[in-house]
């Protein structure tokens, strides 16, 4: 399994994935909110999301894993 980081810190604004999804290069798996800015989180390889690790309204911060990935 990969894991899916957070590029910035801020608030999870949306989930745009749930388990068993596949996703491609590029793919928005979650967005965060930062500094009033909204940020897409994006797989950076194929496959399926075998879990969502956050919920709407969670803080993370950078690299905090967001999604795994198999």
């Amino acid at each position: 399994m990969n894991a899916i980081k957070s590029i910035v810190s801020g608030a999870v604004a949306n989930i745009h994935v749930q388990p068993g999804d596949a996703v491609a290069v590029g793919d928005v798996i979650i967005t965060v909110e930062s500094m009033k800015m909204e940020i897409p989180v994006e797989a950076e390889e194929a496959g399926v999301i075998d879990a969502v690790l956050v919920t709407v309204g969670q803080p993370v911060n950078e690299d905090d894993d967001v999604a795994t990935l198999r």
